[in-house]
C-alpha cells in the first residue's frame, strides 16, 4: 500500500467512500456495522438517518478516524484513514469540521478562546490577532453576536451553544462538516433554526459536503440533497429524497410514516 497523502484530493466527486465496512466490539459474534457500502457525494448535503441503534455514531466515528475497522476500508477525500499513521491522520482531521451532538464546548473557556482552540492546535504560524479576527469572522458567519463573545458557555442558551459549536468546527475552513444529531434536544422552532443554520453554512461554504447523523427524518427532506438510511448495521436505501418517497421497502415506508407527520 502506497503512504497515504493527506492532501491529495482527487478529481472525482466522492467526499467519503466506505467499502464493506464491518466493526464488531465482541470478536466477531455481533456486528454493529455489517458490510457498509457507501459513497458520500462532494459538495451537498447528505443526511444519514435510522432508528436508535442502527449504527449511525459508529458510523461517524469510522469517518473521524476514532474507530478502526473490524475489515473494510474508509476513504476521506481520496485517503485511506488504515494508511494513515497518527500525524497523517491529525493532518486529515484539519479537514473535517464536526459540531458534536452538545456542542462540546470547554467549559471554562469564553466563546473567542473555543473557537481559537483550534486555531492553536493547528495554526501555530497566526498571531493571536490574526486568530481573533478568524474566530470573529466565524462566529459572525454563524450569527452570534458580538455582546455574547466573552461569555462563558454556562451563560448562553442551546441555540447559542450550539452556533458556538459550529463556529468551531469552521475556524480551519474545513472541507467536509459533519453534524451529529445537531437537533436532539432543542424544541421545534430551535429545531428549525439549527436546520436553517445548515443549510445557510453550506451556501456560504462553495464546493463543502456537509453529512448531519440524525434520526429526524422530516429535517433530513428538507434540508438535504442525499439521504442515506441505515438498518441492521447496512444500508438500506441511499438516494435523492424522492427515491425513499417512491421505496416500496416496508421498513422505509413504516420510517416515513412516522418520521414525516410533522410535516
Amino acid at each position: 500500500m502506497s503512504e497515504a497523502n493527506p492532501d491529495q484530493t482527487p478529481s472525482t466527486g466522492t467526499a467519503i467512500h466506505i467499502k464493506d465496512l464491518r466493526k464488531s466490539f465482541d470478536g466477531g459474534k455481533d456486528f454493529v456495522l455489517n458490510g457498509v457500502n457507501l459513497e458520500i457525494p462532494k459538495g451537498v448535503v447528505t443526511c444519514i438517518i435510522g432508528f436508535s441503534g442502527t449504527g449511525k455514531s459508529v458510523l461517524l466515528k469510522h469517518i473521524l478516524g476514532l474507530m478502526k475497522p473490524t475489515s473494510g476500508t474508509v476513504e476521506i477525500l481520496g485517503n485511506d484513514l488504515s494508511g494513515m499513521n497518527m500525524d497523517q491522520l491529525i493532518k486529515m482531521r484539519t479537514r473535517l469540521g464536526v459540531l458534536f451532538q452538545y456542542a462540546a464546548l470547554f467549559d471554562d473557556m469564553s466563546v473567542m478562546d473555543n473557537v481559537i482552540f483550534p486555531l492553536r492546535e493547528h495554526r501555530k504560524e497566526l498571531k493571536l490577532h490574526d486568530m481573533e479576527e478568524i474566530a470573529k469572522k466565524k462566529l459572525a458567519q454563524v450569527g452570534l453576536d458580538p455582546k455574547h463573545f466573552h461569555k462563558l458557555p454556562s451563560e448562553l442558551s442551546g441555540g447559542m451553544r450550539k452556533r458556538v459549536g459550529l463556529a468551531r468546527a469552521l475556524a480551519l475552513d474545513p472541507e467536509i462538516i459533519l453534524y451529529d444529531e445537531p437537533t436532539t434536544g432543542l424544541d421545534p422552532i430551535l429545531t428549525e433554526v439549527v436546520d436553517d443554520l445548515i443549510v445557510e453554512t453550506h451556501k456560504a461554504h462553495a464546493g463543502s459536503t456537509s453529512v448531519v447523523i440524525s434520526h429526524d427524518l422530516f429535517a433530513a427532506f428538507r434540508i438535504s440533497d442525499h439521504i442515506v438510511m441505515l438498518d441492521k448495521g447496512g444500508v438500506l436505501l441511499a438516494g435523492k429524497p424522492d427515491e425513499f418517497l417512491k421505496s416500496e421497502n416496508e421498513l422505509i415506508k413504516k420510517f416515513l410514516s412516522k418520521g414525516l407527520k410533522q410535516g
